[in-house]
């Protein structure tokens, strides 16, 4: 067996459902632990109130915000929506994300002029190194709007 048929059967073999994705919540929280207790009466108001539809409520009940539509304004609504009080306006913080931009998938990073992340960027989080090179500055709060307008998926949450 060749090396590149290896990883390919690796790589076939691989279960894309063992992994587990990370749950991001609303950025208005202070104990995560209420979540599972708490939500499970709830019928998703923090969703319906989204004015950007980005919270998406799970199995459990528990909302979990989701990024492929857009991102999050910071509007205040899900907090004030929540019957519960798990989310509340007074809790309101940046949310709990890392956004990286993988220079591998990059456009930028790879010799192709885009400002595709930068453009809908409302705390002017992304710098450029003259018109490549984007990189993610101190200003980000991670609200994911540079993550739908990517044409290539390069920008990524981590841990």
């Amino acid at each position: 067996m060749k090396r590149r048929e290896l990883f390919s059967s690796l790589a076939s073999s691989f279960n894309q459902e063992d992994v587990q994705e990370r749950i991001i919540r609303p950025p208005y929280f202070q104990d995560e632990s209420l979540f599972l207790t708490s939500c499970s009466e709830c019928e998703g108001d923090c969703a319906n109130a989204c004015e950007v539809d980005i919270i998406d409520i799970q199995k459990d009940k528990t909302p979990k915000l989701n990024f492929s539509n857009s991102g999050c304004t910071y509007c205040d609504d899900c907090a004030i929506a929540c019957p519960t009080e798990v989310l509340k306006v007074e809790y309101k913080k940046n949310i709990d994300a890392k956004i990286s931009i993988n220079i591998l998938k990059c456009l930028s990073w790879n010799q192709t002029m885009c400002f595709s992340c930068k453009d809908p960027c409302i705390d002017d989080a992304i710098e450029f190194l003259a018109m490549f090179r984007p990189q993610i500055n101190e200003n980000c709060t991670s609200c994911g709007f540079c993550m739908k307008v990517c044409p290539t998926n390069a920008i990524e949450i981590g841990e």
